[in-house]
C-alpha cells in the first residue's frame, strides 16, 4: 500500500477540487484566522475540509449545495441526526427560558435522573462540558480518594485532550501516565504489581474507539478491574463514546461494576456536555462541604444541555439501539464483497452501530489503523464525491433516522466509491 497524503494529480481528488472550490476559498480564510484553519484536528483532512451551510436528520450540506449522506454524526454524538425534531422543540422551548444561571435547575435533576436509572453502577453524576472534562475530573476524584497521581491506560486509548491522556493516544511517554497493552490483561497486572502504589487511576474504554473501533473482551475488562482494585486504584470506565450500544451502556452488557464511569456525546442531544457518575461513596469528594476538590464550570449542567440530553434519551430505546446493528452488519457485509471484488484489502471493526474501515491485509490493531495510508485517504475522498460523508480516518456511527432504504442508498455510493479508488491502483 502506498503510503502519504492522497497525490493531487489523483482523479479523485480533483473531482473534490471541482466539486468544493467554496469550501476551498473558506478554508483560505479560516487559515489566516485560526491555525492550520480549523479548531478541531478530527474536523481535518487534506486537500481542505469541507465547509458545511447546514444539517437536518442524516443530510449535511455543504457551501457549494452539495448533499451528503451523514455517517459520522459528529463523531457518534448526534444518535437521532440534525435537528431532531423532539430536541428541537424541547431546546427552542428552553432558550425562551434562558440558557444558564448560576443556581440549580430542574432539567439538569432530570437528566442526572435518567443516567442514574439506567446504569446500575451510577448513584450520582457530576455534569461537565466535554469528554475531556469529564476525564479530567474523574482524575481529580481519584486522586481525591487515593493520594496518588498517576494514571494507567491502553497505549492507543482515547480519553480526551487532557495532557495525561494524549500521552496514551499519542503513545508518547509522559510522567504521570502509565500505559499498557489493550486486549492484554496481563500487561495492566504488571504494571499495577509494578507501579500501583503511584497509580490514581485505570482507565479503560470498553471499545477502542479513535484505535479503530476495536471492542475489548470481557474477559478483560473484569481482569483489569479486579487487578486495579487489588492495588487501591480507582477503576473508570470511559463510555463516552460506548454509552450508545446499550440503554445502560456497554458496561451492562458485559457485566462490570465500574467506580467511576465517563459519559458525554449523546447524552447532551447535540450540546457540548460531559458527565463523571459513580458510587455515592465516591462521589462524595465532590460535595462542597468536603472541601476536597473545587469543580466549577461556567456551563455545567446549563439547562439547554440538559433539556436535550433528556429528550435523546427518552429517544433511545432499546429497539432503536438493535436496529442500528442490523442496518450496519448488512453495510458490512456489502462492503466486504465489494472490496473483495475489487480487489482492495479490508478489514472492519464493528460493534452495535459503530464501525471503522482498515485498508489493510491483517486484523484491525490499533498500531495499524495509525498507519492508514493513501488508499484509506482516496477511499475517504471517493465517498465525499459520491455523496457519503465519514470520518477520515474510516469511522462510521449511524443515527436511528437513517431508514433501511437510506442504507441501500449508501451501500450503492460506498460500493461505487470502492470502485473509484481500485480504478487508480
Amino acid at each position: 500500500m502506498k503510503s502519504g497524503p492522497v497525490a493531487a494529480t489523483s482523479p479523485i481528488v480533483e473531482d473534490y477540487l471541482a466539486k468544493t472550490r467554496s469550501s476551498a476559498e473558506t478554508y483560505g480564510s479560516a487559515a489566516r484566522v485560526l491555525p492550520g484553519g480549523n479548531t478541531r484536528h478530527t474536523a481535518f483532512w487534506k486537500p481542505y475540509p469541507l465547509t458545511i451551510e447546514r444539517a437536518r436528520g442524516y443530510e449535511l450540506w455543504d457551501v457549494d449545495g452539495n448533499r451528503y449522506i451523514d455517517l459520522n454524526n459528529n463523531y457518534t454524538a448526534l444518535v437521532h441526526g440534525y435537528a431532531y425534531p423532539p430536541v428541537a422543540e424541547a431546546v427552542r422551548e428552553q432558550i425562551g427560558r434562558g440558557s444558564g444561571w448560576a443556581a440549580g435547575s430542574v432539567a439538569q435533576v432530570a437528566l442526572a435522573g435518567q443516567i442514574v436509572d439506567r446504569v446500575p453502577s451510577i448513584e450520582q453524576v457530576r455534569f461537565t462540558n466535554s469528554g475531556t472534562e469529564a476525564a479530567n475530573l474523574a482524575l481529580a476524584i481519584a486522586r481525591a480518594v487515593t493520594g496518588r497521581d498517576k494514571a494507567l491506560m491502553a497505549r492507543h486509548g482515547y480519553h480526551g485532550s487532557l495532557t495525561e491522556f494524549e500521552s496514551g493516544h499519542m503513545d508518547r511517554p509522559w510522567t504521570m501516565t502509565h500505559l499498557a497493552d489493550f486486549n492484554d490483561a496481563a500487561s495492566f497486572d504488571r504494571v499495577l504489581r509494578d507501579k500501583g502504589s503511584e497509580i490514581a487511576a485505570v482507565f479503560l474504554e470498553p471499545v477502542l474507539g479513535a484505535g479503530g473501533i476495536i471492542p475489548a473482551t470481557r474477559d478483560f475488562l473484569n481482569a483489569v478491574m479486579e487487578s486495579a482494585r487489588s492495588a487501591g486504584a480507582v477503576f473508570v470506565l470511559d463510555e463516552v463514546l460506548s454509552f450508545r450500544l446499550a440503554t445502560g451502556g456497554l458496561q451492562t452488557e458485559l457485566g462490570l461494576v465500574p467506580d467511576l464511569t465517563m459519559l458525554g456525546k449523546l447524552i447532551g442531544g447535540g450540546y457540548p456536555v460531559g458527565a463523571v457518575g459513580g458510587r455515592a461513596d465516591i462521589m462524595k469528594v465532590l460535595q462542597p462541604d468536603a472541601g476536597l476538590i473545587f469543580h466549577g464550570g461556567t456551563f455545567n449542567g446549563n439547562p439547554i444541555t440538559m433539556v436535550a440530553g433528556s429528550v435523546t434519551l427518552d429517544e433511545l430505546t432499546a429497539a432503536r439501539i438493535d436496529g442500528m446493528g442490523v442496518q450496519l452488519a448488512r453495510l458490512d457485509e456489502t462492503l466486504l464483497s465489494a472490496a473483495n471484488e475489487f480487489g482492495l484489502p479490508l478489514r472492519i471493526g464493528r460493534i452495535g452501530s459503530l464501525m471503522n474501515l482498515h485498508f489493510s491485509d491483517g486484523s484491525p490493531t490499533p498500531a495499524a489503523h495509525r498507519k492508514a495510508g493513501r488508499l484509506a485517504s482516496l477511499f475517504h475522498m471517493a465517498a465525499l464525491n459520491r455523496g457519503v460523508f465519514m470520518a477520515p480516518r474510516g469511522l462510521i456511527a449511524l443515527s436511528t433516522v437513517c431508514t433501511d432504504a437510506v442504507m441501500d442508498d449508501v451501500a450503492d455510493r460506498l460500493t461505487a466509491a470502492m470502485r473509484d479508488v481500485a480504478d487508480e491502483f
